[in-house]
């Protein structure tokens, strides 16, 4: 419990630091474009490089805590495509919209999960998480922007369009970099390490900074059905579902709770970039991002609990 709320509690902080500059005028409106334009294409794309490509996935169940977790990011995934016209209508959600519900859905917080990991399992728990790291991130990133690219317009797009915009996505190739690093056994000049390290630990601030900076507490202090299907979706159903398909594949003990821990984390703030550079609803995007860090910091302990004991 502890540990969950040490990672979680600075996390929301930093989201509460980039609102209070937007609204206070201390940083102007015609600034934060710039910051999220240079997270999207630096930032982010520097500490994915870093993390796939320094992931040890030696000596763990890559295999069956990898598949677990793709399985259930894939079930749920597939779940709200094939809803999607019954959320629109009842929801009141346009193509924007679902995109972004998708990734509150969909996606998972890196940093929390690696800070929780190493806080109770130390070394051990980090090399686990960098399988999580290594399963979902590209795919995560590919199914993203793939219904950002088919839904977020509102027009049809052909195949080779989205194939384009999924190739040349930052997020998409600093993952295929990271990995390949990884694959291969290269070893990066310790110059370039730290050039990439310095950019990526910037990713993390700056991500959370915009995501304040796109909230609207107004919209934020009365939740929608949006808000509250993301946090079930994200928060309960997908560990349920995940954890249940990794004791089926034999995952257990330490391995089984690292599962538990990357699946109850809150949705990423890099989905906001996404969100605002490819045409989602940035704004309920940050909500959901801020509500369901908010409230993990109750529901990861009691899941991770109940799930994993």
């Amino acid at each position: 419990m502890i540990s969950v709320f040490a990672s979680l509690v600075p996390v929301f902080l930093v989201i509460m630091a980039g609102w209070l500059a937007r609204v206070t005028g201390f940083v102007e409106e015609r600034h934060w474009p710039g910051l999220e334009r240079v997270t999207y294409v630096i930032f982010f794309p520097a500490i994915i490089i870093l993390t796939l490509a320094r992931a040890d996935l030696s000596q763990v169940p890559v295999f069956g805590m990898g598949g677990a977790m793709i399985g259930g990011i894939l079930l749920v995934a597939g779940a709200l495509v094939a809803s999607r016209r019954f959320l629109e209508s009842r929801l009141s959600l346009d193509g924007p919209a679902f995109t972004s519900l998708f990734q509150g859905c969909t996606r998972w917080n890196t940093f929390v999960a690696l800070a929780v990991a190493g806080a109770m399992f130390g070394e051990r728990g980090l090399a686990l998480m960098a399988v999580a790291v290594a399963a979902m991130i590209p795919l995560l990133n590919v199914l993203a922007i793939g219904v950002l690219v088919r839904y977020a317009t509102g027009a049809p797009q052909t195949p080779a369009t989205i194939l384009r915009t999924i190739v040349f996505n930052p997020f998409i190739w600093s993952s295929l970099t990271g990995i390949v690093i990884n694959v291969s056994g290269l070893k990066l000049p310790g110059l370039a390490v730290d050039f990439i390290a310095i950019l990526g630990n910037a990713a993390l601030a700056a991500g959370l900074l915009v995501v304040g900076a796109g909230l609207d507490m107004r919209r934020l202090a009365a939740p929608r059905a949006a808000h509250w299907l993301s946090l079930g979706i994200k928060l309960a159903a997908l560990p349920i579902i995940a954890v249940a398909i990794a004791r089926l594949a034999g995952v257990e003990g330490d391995d089984l709770v690292i599962v538990a821990i990357a699946m109850t984390v809150p949705t990423a703030s890099g989905g906001y970039i996404l969100a605002k550079q490819m045409g989602g609803d940035a704004p309920l995007m940050a909500e959901i991002i801020t509500i369901q860090t908010l409230l993990a910091i109750i529901t990861m302990p009691l899941m991770i609990a109940l799930l994993a004991p």
